[in-house]
């Protein structure tokens, strides 16, 4: 007889339990299975409360609880803290799968050691980022958020048509250039889109090979000095941390545009605020900061009327914590089933 495999779903506000509950149970159907849902509280406190993972959640307890109390082999979460303590309380779990496109809230060494397998969902939100990015972009160069805070404050219409000025009106992206840094799975379809729209596409990405969608430039100043507006897409790592500062910003046509829907330290947030206050960038797009949540003395909050400024919402809308708890439930499958992992990362 087949063992029974115990699964805790430790879901939040946004991969809820009951998805990925569901997903499994559709992966799951010729295996028993018991399955114990846990849901972390939203807003999280700040990302990474213990210091040996990032952007977890700091309820550590709670999911050491809910692991050892049912015993489970199998942990399918996208926000919970697996740290070494974790990981060493519970010596039957042998499978952790993050809901996430990489495994950055679990110890990697510590699992290793306890010889645990950690798989993850690449691509989840790529659709939903690029979309969110094009959105941004188009909202900061028609200025569609202070158009509409004037419209909607004031409740006056000859407020919110000051934008109807040759001043004070934006840019269309038809004939537009439009640099992207960076052409992975985002930005790749980023690209595809605004070649849609007849934006002069330019790609520097020195990873990335054959075919692309626009202009191949070799290298980041030429892109820069050939942008009206920039648009972020690279992965955050030591080589790309504070890729755009000061003196690339200062490379940039004067009145661009930046957007980054990527990661917040790819841009040095004082460096963009210089740069907007001294008009070089007319107008900026983020929806991803160096500090999050973005602390309440940011400069960023006294230049709205250059801004879109959102939550870090690029990669949430429904299809994509579907799309987690299904490719997480697959994994899930596959290992019950004794099969290769297709996201294993070690």
């Amino acid at each position: 007889m087949t063992e029974t495999l115990r699964v805790v779903a430790a879901g939040d506000h946004f991969v809820l339990p009951s998805l990925i509950t569901s997903a499994i149970t559709e992966e799951l159907r010729e295996h028993p299975f018991t399955v114990s849902e846990l849901t972390f509280g939203w807003p999280l406190e700040p990302f990474g409360p213990v210091a040996e993972v990032e952007e977890a959640s700091d309820a550590e307890d709670e999911l050491l609880d809910a692991l050892r109390s049912s015993r489970a082999q199998v942990l399918v979460t996208q926000m919970g803290p697996v740290t070494a303590r974790v990981l060493a309380a519970c010596p039957e779990l042998r499978l952790v799968v993050v809901c996430r496109g990489g495994p950055v809230n679990v110890n990697l060494d510590a699992a290793k050691t306890h010889d645990v397998r950690v798989c993850f969902t690449p691509g989840r939100n790529a659709a939903a980022t690029a979309e969110f990015t094009v959105g941004m972009m188009l909202a900061a160069l028609r200025r569609v958020p202070q158009a509409h805070g004037l419209l909607a404050g004031h409740r006056s219409w000859e407020a919110g048509a000051a934008y109807y000025t040759y001043e004070r009106s934006g840019l269309e992206l038809e004939d537009l250039p439009v640099g992207l840094v960076g052409y992975g799975a985002v930005g790749s379809r980023v690209a595809r889109v605004l070649c849609a729209f007849g934006a002069r596409v330019m790609v520097y990405d020195p990873y990335v090979h054959g075919e692309i969608h626009g202009l191949r430039v070799a290298r980041l100043d030429e892109l820069l000095r050939r942008s009206q507006v920039v648009t972020l897409h690279a992965r955050l790592t030591a080589e790309t941390r504070g890729l755009i500062g000061p003196r690339e910003l200062a490379l940039l046509r004067p009145g661009a545009v930046v957007v980054n829907v990527a990661r917040g330290p790819l841009l040095d947030e004082e460096a963009l605020c210089d740069a907007l206050e001294s008009g070089q960038v007319s107008a900026a797009a983020l929806d991803t900061y160096p500090r999050e949540p973005l602390p309440a003395g940011s400069r960023l909050f006294g230049l709205t009327d250059r801004l879109v400024l959102t939550p870090h919402l690029g990669g949430a809308s429904r299809a994509v914590a579907e799309k987690a708890a299904a490719t997480a439930a697959r994994e899930v499958g596959r290992w019950a089933r004794r099969q290769p992992l297709a996201h294993q990362l070690r």
